[in-house]
């Protein structure tokens, strides 16, 4: 596509192409990085880094060291999710993180992968922090299992035919057989868990009106307190509580 001298902005177009600067490998970079990419010198970048801090795109790490700022990943995600849901689970799950001490987190499905879009980071030093807009495969986290218990099995056949399970190791699900088989016990008990690095999640579904699952939410935490069963026990059920209450008006 060819670019409309009168029509292009100058400012907006480096302010998108330092947005677009950001990826796996590069998740924090410098005023100095923005400029050699944009082949200016680095003063000429100070007012577009900061409207883009000022809107919430950016956000510092050090003093002159940024990464992508929340709207990044709310804007991003409102096609999958929606604002409404977000909005209205947040303050539910910033009240069950001050109750506990524990991190809690908001995902949704897509395709084969859970989408974290929303964080109540815990401050303890143990505390479980997955970042804003991770992707892990759904089979892999409690959260995933919650969206995949929905399924079919004919969806499940045709959603994991192509995928390997055993390439991930233990003690995730190594076949589909073992993966259902998973499903339908979490299904049945209520809720979903997992351990991983030395952490424990729990999680069970969001739904709306129909009673379909639209999102899920966990309660992550390290070993040293969710192995012990009162803890576990207090944790889930305050989760199922705040599950309840976003439920009754979600979108």
């Amino acid at each position: 596509m060819t670019k409309n001298s009168d029509y292009h902005v100058p400012a907006l177009s480096r302010g998108l192409q330092i947005i677009e600067m950001f990826d796996k490998e590069n998740r924090v970079l410098n005023t100095q990085d923005f400029a050699d990419s944009l082949g200016v010198s680095a003063s000429s970048t100070y007012r577009i880094v900061q409207t883009l801090l000022d809107m919430g795109y950016l956000q510092k790490v050090t003093r002159n060291a940024y990464e992508l700022g929340p709207q990044v990943v709310s804007r991003g995600f409102a096609f999958l999710a929606g604002r409404d849901l977000v909005d209205i689970a947040a303050p539910h799950l910033n009240e069950l993180r001050d109750n506990t001490s524990i991190s809690c987190h908001l995902g949704i499905r897509d395709g084969l992968e859970t989408v974290y879009i929303y964080r109540s980071q815990a401050s303890q030093r143990l505390s479980v922090n997955i970042p804003l807009g991770s992707r892990l495969p759904c089979h892999t986290n409690a959260m995933g299992r919650v969206l995949l218990q929905q399924l079919s099995d004919i969806e499940l056949n045709a959603m994991y035919q192509s995928l390997q399970l055993d390439l991930y190791p233990g003690p995730h699900p190594q076949s589909l057989p073992e993966l259902k088989q998973l499903l339908r016990k979490e299904w049945a008990q209520g809720f979903s868990s997992n351990r991983s690095d030395n952490a424990t999640a729990i999680a069970v579904p969001i739904t709306n009106y129909l009673g379909k699952t639209i999102a899920a939410i966990n309660i992550s935490g390290a070993d040293q307190i969710m192995h012990n069963h009162n803890e576990f026990e207090s944790a889930k059920e305050k989760l199922l509580d705040v599950a309840k209450a976003i439920s009754q008006v979600a979108p």
